[in-house]
């Protein structure tokens, strides 16, 4: 049995147990049995920040189509889940009567809710189905936007944060720039003793980082230094997973690149340098809206067109496309390319699977385990005493949690070590994968005594390298969650014998 089914065992017993303690209490029952249910569903990601991050913005490039009004997602709005569904709906729950469906209206090769019909002021959640591959393994959810003033728990904003951290098996929480308020939130995302001992669901996003700097060219390379910054900052870095910045739009266009908008930044792009520097001074210039009135655009692609490009990609995306189209991208497709890398999409993405996706049960047994630990100290009953005693040991005893610990150290560079032990390491904790194929870096279909062979190969190494009296202390306890890895490794591959 792989530990993530061992996981899922243990949860869903104490589940069992709380259900019979708590057949009483329809709110309890009904809670608990809503945590069981998920267990079945995609991973649940809340997409959230403060007013004007790029929540929906995300959730458009996330889904692949526009699916998110931006602007929307004020403080006072519904949350809006968006799930995968055979047909495009919407689904609105209530807080005054039964659920309905709102009307939806196609507005290009999008999803809005239809402007004349509103979410109405009693709704407490939205449900968007749409038929999108995406959306076929994590479930996305853009919440109001979250402000935790300098009270903390009775702080204007902790209700609502409180209510998206217990929901969520994932958070990527987006924000300008780290400060006290971001702090605030991740700090609460650690309250209680599952979230404390399991600090492994939080992904941060440094969004608009095309505006870092005043939009230079540069600005990109600026946001990653200071991702970077973060990431190995011992006070911000632990509470988060790992920091990613990302520009939306051009993250958003670089997936959507048409062959006639490839040609135009092309056209553009010929322009002299020195000719076109003055024209990508402002938004006006580049519009044709210039001082002098007999100003003419250098190069032939005509008003309309250069106000698509620029509500595609803002100032800096156009600036960074010429620029890219100058040095080397002949075609859409390398253009394109090179828009998701410089982004920060392709990382934000190899992030999300490495972290997340592929830990989608041991982060659903987490949230299972805060909702029950949320159930017995709100709602006290005799016998729950026993819950969280085993509540306590199903979380000390999870090898996931800590591999998800050891992961995040090792790509912020918390955790150092020398470059083959570090690639190894990752692999063999689950970054590639969680199989034995996948840990043992294999391209083949291994025979059991292959895959036995090099297990066990693999377990003495990491014994030895754990035992050399050399290594820190925090690289002697990452050399001891590998060790454990490989342990489980050989475990698995000597009761299955074959592959998993």
């Amino acid at each position: 049995m792989r530990p993530a089914d061992d996981l899922r065992h243990a949860v869903r017993s104490l589940m069992g147990e709380a259900l019979y303690l708590y057949q009483d209490s329809p709110r309890a029952s009904t809670w608990l049995r809503d945590h069981l249910d998920r267990f079945d569903e995609p991973l649940r990601v809340a997409v959230t920040g403060r007013a004007g991050a790029g929540k929906s913005a995300l959730i458009n490039v996330l889904v692949g189509a526009e699916a998110a009004p931006i602007g929307a997602g004020l403080a006072g709005q519904p949350l809006t889940r968006y799930q995968d569904g055979p047909a495009p709906r919407i689904t609105v729950y209530s807080t005054v009567g039964p659920a309905y469906e709102l009307p939806v209206a196609r507005l290009g090769d999008g999803l809005r809710l239809d402007p004349a019909a509103p979410p109405p002021p009693d709704a407490s959640e939205l449900v968007v189905e749409l038929p999108v591959r995406a959306l076929r393994h994590w479930q996305l959810v853009d919440t109001p936007a979250i402000q935790i003033g300098a009270g903390g728990d009775g702080a204007p904003g902790a209700t609502l944060a409180r209510r998206v951290l217990r929901d969520a098996d994932v958070v990527l929480y987006l924000t300008r720039h780290v400060d006290d308020a971001d702090l605030r939130f991740l700090r609460m995302a650690r309250q209680g003793t599952v979230a404390a001992a399991t600090p492994v669901n939080v992904l941060t996003v440094l969004s608009r980082a095309d505006e870092i700097a005043g939009g230079g060219i540069g600005a990109l390379t600026e946001a990653k230094q200071l991702a970077r910054r973060h990431r190995r900052d011992p006070v911000f870095g632990p509470m988060s997973q790992h920091v990613v910045a990302l520009a939306p739009r051009l993250a958003r266009a670089a997936t959507t690149l048409t062959d006639p908008e490839f040609a135009a930044l092309a056209t553009i792009a010929g322009v002299p340098r020195t000719d076109l520097d003055a024209v990508l001074l402002s938004a006006d210039r580049f519009t044709g809206h210039y001082p002098a009135s007999n100003a003419v655009f250098p190069a032939p692609a005509d008003a309309a067109t250069r106000r698509v490009l620029l509500d595609r990609l803002g100032l800096f995306g156009v600036r960074l496309c010429t620029t890219l189209v100058r040095t080397g991208c002949r075609t859409r497709e390398q253009l394109s390319a090179e828009l998701v890398r410089r982004s920060g999409l392709a990382e934000l993405r190899e992030s999300v699977r490495e972290l997340f996706l592929d830990r989608r049960d041991a982060l659903k047994a987490r949230s299972a385990l805060i909702a029950l630990e949320f159930m017995v100290r709100t709602e006290p009953t005799p016998g729950a005493e026993h819950l969280l005693a085993g509540l306590e040991r199903t979380v000390a005893g999870t090898h996931d949690f800590q591999e998800l610990r050891l992961l995040a150290a090792l790509r912020a560079g918390r955790v150092r070590m020398p470059a083959p032990l570090v690639a190894e390491a990752r692999r063999l904790a689950g970054a590639a994968g969680t199989s034995i194929v996948a840990r043992l870096g294999l391209e083949h279909d291994p025979t059991e005594d292959e895959l036995w062979t090099l297990s066990n190969e693999a377990l003495r190494r990491w014994r030895l390298a754990a035992e050399d009296v050399a290594l820190t202390a925090e690289q002697h306890r990452a050399a001891t969650v590998v060790v454990r890895s490989c342990e489980g490794i050989v475990a698995r591959v000597g009761a299955a014998g074959v592959a998993a």
